[in-house]
């Protein structure tokens, strides 16, 4: 029946493909976009952060006086405690454009934090003279301005000189400006002066086991809060969902797709039931119990729905690919989209194939005689 009706068919695999590929697209790219919010942490690694008391995510920094370096590290349990420079300044050009950039001050001594994935340069060369490394995205951006950054490039941070001598590859942040990075107390020159001027302390434990330990000591210094990365991370989330509207934004197209895919899949499936009811009125007068034409119905729609599934999905991760070569929009399907979105289809798989019985039900079998 359902494959001999090519037409119903065929409606109902591309209603319910449209419908997965618009739930796991856009659930894709809202997990991309809260990927970037906590883009720092992945590019700065640290076991321990230490921030002010009233810092809630990790895209915003209160200055800390620099003597809590030197509390911290007092703090019985900690290995290595080391400042670390984060704000946004403007770059300008050699044609005196301006670009924003997300300037991050390492610890001189250690480098702690430095980039990982390097494509040019070496990261020791940061303790050069007015040295600095800068990320792809700092490529496109100087690009567009006509500007094509290499190892050797020069460009001013606060009317003082940057001289470029790695290129790194970082993950894209949610503010959308590149990452340049340098030494802690070049930063501080590049940065306008203040008063405060450390952003954070990144912390190192003696033990594994002792962490808890150390984030209490250190949040019982007074005016400072300890987390760890993952806690750090989380928090940034949950500070995104309560306070923009990413989520709304994203939660009413997902919801539009359950919806057309409920009136789609459930109108052609009543509509594919109710042309075939002689046959299924046939097989209830040959003595087809109720049980058995639900099974048929529930099995021609989980059919169509699989398909339709495996389809959208398909078409959602070709997607994802050629964004990702682009670099934008944000793009990232972590098992939970792939098992969210086939829970979905297989609810309205369900309330289709209810809708139908539902008719079935009231069939009599003298019908096939009329």
């Amino acid at each position: 029946m359902l494959f001999g009706d090519r037409a119903k068919y065929g409606m109902l695999v591309c209603g319910l493909s449209f419908c997965a590929l618009l739930m796991s697209q856009q659930c894709s790219v809202f997990c991309g976009l809260l990927l970037w919010t906590t883009a720092t942490l992945r590019n700065v690694r640290a076991p321990i952060w230490v921030a002010d008391a009233k810092v809630e995510q990790v895209n915003e920094a209160v200055s800390l006086r620099e003597v809590e370096v030197e509390r911290v590290r007092s703090v019985p349990g900690v290995e290595w405690a080391v400042p670390l420079y984060w704000g946004i300044l403007q770059a300008r050009l050699p044609d005196g454009t301006f670009q924003g950039l997300q300037l991050t001050g390492l610890d001189s001594a250690s480098l702690v934090g430095r980039p990982g994935r390097m494509r040019e340069g070496r990261v020791e060369d940061l303790r050069l003279p007015n040295a600095v490394i800068v990320d792809q995205v700092a490529l496109a951006k100087f690009a567009k301005r006509g500007v094509q950054l290499r190892v050797g490039s020069v460009f001013e941070i606060n009317d003082k000189e940057a001289r470029v001598v790695g290129i790194c590859e970082t993950d894209r942040s949610f503010l959308g400006q590149p990452y340049v990075f340098t030494t802690y107390a070049r930063a501080l020159e590049y940065a306008p002066r203040q008063r405060k001027q450390l952003s954070f302390v990144l912390v190192q434990p003696r033990r594994e086991a002792a962490v808890a330990e150390v984030l209490q000591r250190i949040s019982q210094l007074g005016g400072l809060r300890a987390v760890t990365e993952r806690e750090f991370a989380w928090e940034t989330l949950v500070w995104y969902f309560r306070n923009t509207g990413i989520p709304i934004s994203f939660g009413t197209v997902v919801l539009l797709g359950v919806v057309v895919g409920i009136a789609i899949a459930g109108q052609t499936f009543y509509l594919f039931v109710y042309e075939n009811l002689r046959f299924m009125a046939a097989l209830k007068a040959m003595g087809a119990r109720f049980r058995t034409l639900a099974g048929m119905v529930f099995l021609q729609a989980l059919t169509v729905g699989f398909t339709g599934y495996g389809l959208g999905v398909g078409l959602a991760a070709l997607f994802g690919r050629a964004v990702l070569e682009k670099g934008q929009p944000p793009f990232y399907m972590p098992w939970q989209v792939l098992v969210f979105t086939g829970v979905v289809i297989l609810l309205i798989c369900c309330l289709s194939a209810l809708v139908g019985l539902v008719k079935i039900a009231r069939a009599e079998p003298a019908m096939v005689f009329k």
